[in-house]
């Protein structure tokens, strides 16, 4: 099984299935035994077909006869796939982007008999015509975004910086990780990267991070196995350094699976102290388990807990409680492009839960102790207007300014938004509140 087999599987799954993109394509990668290279390929392709799959529809009804909305979606799928190659790829000979299209649509739309003969024909009039097809005019269709979901952003961020985030949105982001300070230094960890054949770069304004260029499998890796570093995104990283955490403090990660941000407190705490990493699910908290262990990482224990959940032995017993609650996602759709898609209607009640999340580990702040609360949206009903009826009913909490690195103005207010395509992060809110003493 090749690359474009592997991605058409991951497109079928993430529309027949609801599967997010991320999870699904790991997945199916190990599954099908791809090497590095097939791999990338197999991302670049089902990320790509879900990152311009409005765009793709606008060029595939210039090559039909009728609406592509009847297409059967198996062969719509396909011939996204092969355009995506044709249209979108410098790379890709156009009789490999024709032939293993049409090769998969005899192998998956054996009901659709069509199907072969279909995808041989638009496939080689794309490559034909694919330089005088017409151009999308409207934004929707340029950068694949739902008009819904477009009017939302653009009514946070504004009209002037709406295109360059929907520009970053369909960018392949870098591969970023973060130096395990226990462990290896930058430098350290940049040489062994290298001699394992991974180029990597200091990041340009997080310290002890790194960007790493074409990597294929990570866990492959010596270097990870070793557990010399963990991906996660600038941004996140710099919502726990927000939180201000110092050695031996007691510290609460109340919603943190992966872990990610648990393992940037241990390191921004020297290891000394200790950290409480939560999440409601158990499958959740054996990868947070797993990952302070590959880390070494010993001040973690791992607890599997409801964030809204009340845990009176807890109650103002934290110097920080770090409070990243569930959200919308749409400050990471360029990491999952199918966010995109979904209805965002469905999201209308996540305000309320992450407002009784946040007032309950609230309770578990020591006086004098920070609330660090994040979120990895662009929605201000998710943002500030959570943190305004927070206050409204804590007055014994305060927004406290941030201490940012030098890229960043200066920060009072003790919120910030980072918009995709302005600092090289994902879209992410934070807040440090501080309880009075």
């Amino acid at each position: 099984m090749g690359a474009r087999e592997t991605a058409l599987n991951a497109l079928i799954a993430c529309r027949k299935q609801g599967a997010w993109s991320n999870g699904v394509l790991k997945d199916y990668i190990v599954r099908d035994g791809l090497d590095r290279r097939e791999a990338a390929l197999a991302t670049r392709l089902s990320y790509g077909v879900l990152q311009n799959r409005l765009l793709l529809d606008f060029y595939l009804q210039q090559l039909l006869t009728e609406k592509n909305s009847k297409l059967h979606p198996l062969v719509r799928d396909i011939l996204h796939l092969g355009l995506y190659q044709l249209c979108c790829m410098d790379k890709i000979p156009e009789s490999a982007a024709v032939n293993e299209s049409v090769a998969l649509a005899k192998k998956y739309c054996r009901k659709q008999t069509y199907a072969p003969g279909l995808v041989n024909a638009v496939l080689r009039s794309g490559a034909k015509k694919r330089s005088a097809l017409a151009e999308p005019e409207e934004l929707s269709d340029r950068y694949s975004h739902p008009k819904p979901l477009l009017s939302l952003l653009e009514s946070y961020v504004g009209s002037e910086r709406l295109e360059n985030m929907l520009r970053a949105n369909n960018e392949a982001p870098a591969t970023v990780v973060q130096v395990n300070t226990l462990r290896t230094t930058s430098q350290e960890l940049q040489q062994r990267l290298e001699a394992e054949g991974i180029g990597a770069e200091p990041h340009r304004w997080m310290e002890n991070c790194l960007v790493l260029g074409s990597t294929g499998n990570l866990e492959q890796l010596g270097s990870f196995r070793e557990g010399l570093f963990y991906v996660q995104d600038p941004a996140a990283k710099l919502s726990v350094l927000c939180a201000g955490l110092k050695k031996g403090m007691q510290v609460l990660d109340c919603c943190a699976a992966p872990g990610g941000k648990s393992f940037a407190a241990a390191m921004a705490m020297g290891g000394e102290g200790s950290i409480r990493s939560c999440d409601i699910h158990s499958h959740k908290t054996a990868l947070i388990q797993k990952g302070a262990q590959r880390l070494g990482i010993g001040c973690i224990t791992v607890h599997q807990q409801d964030g809204a959940a009340f845990v009176e032995e807890w109650k103002q017993t934290m110097d920080a409680v770090i409070a990243d609650v569930p959200c919308s996602g749409y400050g990471i759709i360029r990491k999952k492009p199918d966010i995109r898609y979904k209805d965002p209607d469905t999201m209308k009640e996540l305000p309320a839960l992450q407002l009784q999340i946040l007032s309950n580990q609230a309770r578990y702040v020591k006086p004098g102790g920070v609330l660090l609360y994040s979120t990895c949206t662009l929605v201000r009903r998710e943002n500030e207007g959570v943190v305004e009826k927070f206050l409204k009913n804590n007055p014994d909490f305060y927004p406290e300014k941030l201490e940012l690195p030098s890229v960043f103005p200066k920060n009072e207010t003790g919120m910030l938004t980072l918009v995709p395509g302005e600092y090289d992060t994902d879209g992410f809110f934070i807040c440090r509140l501080r309880r009075k003493a």
